[in-house]
């Protein structure tokens, strides 16, 4: 027998079960991992006991029985109300609910002035990819890289892990950034549909079509990230701003002829247009970022 084999799993402490947090439980339970959990509405928790969760009767109460602590809550303000009170000393804290970077550093430095280690996440997976195979789920986490080591394996139960640096602010900083490129892709989705919706053209039959462009153009990203760290937007431009900006009209006539409106569409344009208006129609879209980024 190896020393890996006499290796007990990790026991887990998680705080939260609404969707998420049941899916993670479960899948800490189907690999073997002692549970103990804790829900603001006892009955939600309550259900996983059934499945060999330990239930605690306060957060203070799951917080003490493992040192490994994580927390799947509503949000920022949930995770510091669940805590109050609680013994966070020697424990590890892995705060899984979602915010922003600004909040993941600031509960980080709560939880280190009370004595924990912390790590955040930001979870790229809805709860049924949770525990799946091949699933293509998983977490970035930022903080106290010596937690992760320690507990990487635990973690990686759920869901794959991706260490995104020490700063805690950085997981949810990737988690929100991939979001936000997630959406502008839905508006652009659901501009395309609403253009051909009053047609006789079957959306079951455009999708493929959408799908295939939208996949092809995906891998501009690296072009764009070249261009970024270079700091020439100029670098590899197939389509310039000034041929991008003049197809604009196209665009904007035919929604009109469709019945469509454009709000989707025309935050980007009024930016394209701004910055060809500064001179810059042999660069790539790339340059818009520096019309988005706040100067200090």
């Amino acid at each position: 027998m190896t020393d890996t084999a006499l290796v007990s799993p990790t026991p887990v402490t998680l705080l939260g079960t609404g969707a998420m947090g049941t899916a993670l439980a479960r899948a800490w339970l189907a690999a073997g991992h002692p549970v103990t959990v804790w829900n603001r509405t006892p009955a939600r928790a309550e259900a996983l006991a059934g499945d060999g969760a330990t239930v605690a009767a306060s957060a203070a109460e799951a917080v003490a029985a493992n040192r490994l602590v994580v927390a799947c809550l509503l949000d920022d303000a949930s995770v510091g109300e669940a805590l109050d009170g609680a013994d966070l000393t020697g424990r590890d804290l892995v705060n899984i609910t979602t915010g922003t970077p600004a909040q993941g550093r600031s509960r980080a430095a709560w939880a280190e002035a009370r004595g924990a280690r912390f790590l955040d996440g930001g979870i790229m997976a809805v709860p049924p990819m949770i525990g799946a195979p091949d699933s293509g789920a998983y977490v970035f986490y930022s903080g106290s890289a010596a937690l992760f080591e320690e507990h990487r394996d635990t973690l990686a139960v759920p869901a794959g892990t991706m260490y995104v640096g020490a700063d805690p602010g950085f997981a949810a900083l990737h988690d929100v950034a991939l979001l936000s490129a997630m959406n502008g892709m839905f508006a652009g989705i659901t501009h395309a549909f609403a253009l051909i919706r009053r047609e006789d053209i079957a959306p079951k039959d455009f999708a493929p079509l959408l799908v295939s462009w939208l996949t092809a153009m995906a891998n501009s990203a690296h072009k764009a990230a070249d261009q970024l760290e270079s700091g020439d937007y100029g670098k590899d431009v197939v389509s310039n701003l000034a041929m991008q900006v003049a197809g604009i009209p196209t665009l904007l006539r035919t929604a009109e002829e469709q019945g469509v409106s454009t709000e989707l569409l025309t935050p980007y344009m009024d930016l394209m247009e701004r910055r060809l208006a500064l001179g810059n129609g042999d660069e790539d879209t790339t340059g818009v970022v520096e019309l988005l980024v706040r100067k200090p």
